[in-house]
């Protein structure tokens, strides 16, 4: 956004705080290139007048750029100072206003859409899939490149956080040269409580017992808790049939049917064809007790976990 820009209206509607704070400082940005003053309005403890305050024109000139926030948790008052604004001329002042969901504002939203506002939509972000998305987003606006294998090893390691994920991929950014992979990623956010997951699930969701035992006993001696791993056990399998009783597809159209990423259909596709019902029935019931176990209903979580894997990876062979 250039000086030239800066709207005298603009909307950031949506409760996924990054994007919320990315568009107002994209906004409070603009309007400073364009030599206003930026005047911060925040909806708790708003005192009634105010905003018509900061609105009037100054005895030394120049222009203003009002940022209203939390319009989704405002108090009367506010809402009914920014109709009185809105209901007249906005001389040499521009007006940013963030608004978090909900019904709370509505008018005043509805108001400034009917006014012709810049509207920033800014969506939770909350399905793999979502987080797939946005990763690819940042790497693009950074004109980097990252393979869908790097993009599943991220999501993986540090997707629980948005703003976690945002920090991730601007620290691989700014640390890495050239293409992004998932053996990258691993290097750097490897040894997160959910890489660690992820990593036991696949080797026991592909009948490796060896191999998820001992990433198992690796984890827990790294000070991972049993409780996540339990939970990206039963995720995966959980995965497994839905992809399994999806039927066929592109990967793209399932993906967006299931809530599911397409790299995580292509991963589901690739291990359910190793598996019948009657298995991942099974398999799941195995996650269940230790999901019961490890959260304080049996007297040894580790070896809940171990049992769990090894009844997985025998229903996997039993196919």
């Amino acid at each position: 956004m250039t000086a030239a820009a800066v709207p005298s209206l603009a909307l950031v509607s949506g409760p996924e705080e990054v994007l919320v704070e990315r568009a107002v400082a994209r906004f409070v940005t603009a309007a400073k290139a364009a030599g206003a003053d930026v005047i911060r309005v925040d909806a708790t403890g708003y005192e009634p007048g105010s905003l018509i305050l900061h609105a009037s024109p100054s005895l030394f000139g120049g222009t203003k750029c009002i940022v209203v926030r939390g319009l989704h948790e405002s108090p009367d008052e506010l809402q009914l100072d920014l109709l009185s604004l809105l209901g007249g001329p906005l001389d040499d002042v521009s007006l940013v206003v963030a608004h978090g969901g909900g019904m709370k504002g509505k008018k005043v939203i509805d108001t400034l859409k009917k006014l012709g506002a810049d509207v920033v939509d800014c969506p939770a972000i909350k399905s793999d899939r979502d987080k797939s998305d946005f990763v690819m987003k940042e790497f693009a606006r950074a004109r980097r490149k990252i393979t869908s294998d790097g993009v599943r090893a991220l999501v993986e390691a540090v997707g629980k956080d948005v703003r976690e994920l945002a920090a991730a991929c601007a620290q691989l950014v700014a640390d890495t040269e050239g293409t992004i992979d998932d053996a990258v990623v691993d290097t750097y956010h490897g040894g997160k409580v959910e890489a660690s997951g992820f990593r036991v699930a696949d080797a026991a969701v592909a009948g490796q017992a060896g191999e998820a035992l001992r990433l198992l006993r690796h984890a827990i001696a790294t000070g991972v808790d049993p409780v996540p791993i339990v939970a990206v056990l039963a995720s995966q399998l959980r995965q497994l049939i839905k992809v399994g009783a999806a039927g066929r597809g592109s990967s793209a159209q399932l993906a967006k049917t299931l809530g599911m990423a397409p790299w995580q259909v292509d991963r589901a596709r690739r291990a359910v064809a190793h598996w019948s019902g009657d298995g991942l029935a099974v398999a799941l019931q195995a996650v269940a007790a230790a999901d019961f176990e490890v959260k304080g209903g049996g007297r040894d979580p580790v070896y809940a976990v171990e049992r769990a894997i090894l009844t997985i990876t025998r229903a996997r062979a039993g196919h």
